[in-house]
């Protein structure tokens, strides 16, 4: 368990997906670059074997965390964390029911 404090160190932003491609050479790992509204962020993800249809993911807005440490895999930087909802194993990409703004806080 984590308290409200712990909770409150999170930054959750939308972000709007501006691109999104295969890394080469590695099965599992999607390179994405986001709108963060006036940033861009270059996120990767470990999602790559459950969407196949890329071009749909384009445009779209979701929840990122921001805030944390960056990391260098496959001799890329990745700038965050993709958020999504665990079906069975399966990850499933979280979005506003509505468009918001990229960059929006998510409370």
């Amino acid at each position: 368990m984590i308290n409200l404090e712990d909770f409150r160190k999170l930054e959750i932003r939308i972000g709007r997906v501006k691109s999104v491609e295969k890394v080469k050479g590695a099965d599992k790992l999607l390179k994405f670059v986001f709108d963060l509204g006036g940033e861009e962020r270059q996120i990767l993800s470990g999602i790559a074997e459950f969407y196949t249809d890329l071009s749909a993911l384009v445009g779209i807005e979701m929840p990122i965390l921001v805030n944390l440490e960056s990391r260098i895999i496959r001799d890329l930087e990745s700038n965050g964390m993709v958020l999504c909802a665990d079906a069975d194993g399966r990850p499933v990409i979280l979005h506003p029911e509505s468009d918001v703004p990229p960059g929006s806080i998510v409370k």
